[in-house]
């Protein structure tokens, strides 16, 4: 399994394997996708992980509203491809997090 984390107001949008796009004909189904029940603060903002099965290699996250963006963000854009991490690299990020609460 892979891990991605996902702020709230944020989405799911196109899924790349290794052959490029998702291709749901040739899979037979969706990429599997699933919110765990584990998120972190980072400024201010919720992030949530994410698992996905080990053959998607990327994901490009949109707003679920452009319109509630602020213009800082809708300058930068309004699509993100987010890298993938390995489960060790998530629980580091999430002991971090939670050391940084404790502090």
């Amino acid at each position: 399994m892979k891990y991605f984390f996902l702020s709230d107001g944020w989405t799911v949008g196109r899924v790349w394997e290794l052959g490029g796009l998702w291709n749901e004909s040739a899979w037979r189904r969706k990429p599997d996708i699933s919110q765990i029940n584990l998120c972190v603060w980072e400024k201010e903002e919720k992030l949530w992980l994410y698992r996905v099965e080990d053959a998607v290699l990327m994901v490009e996250v949109k707003p679920t509203d452009p319109a509630q963006l602020d213009a800082t963000t809708q300058a930068i854009g309004q699509v993100v491809l987010k890298r993938l991490i390995t489960a060790d690299q998530a629980i580091e990020r999430l002991c971090a997090a939670q050391a940084q609460t404790k502090a």
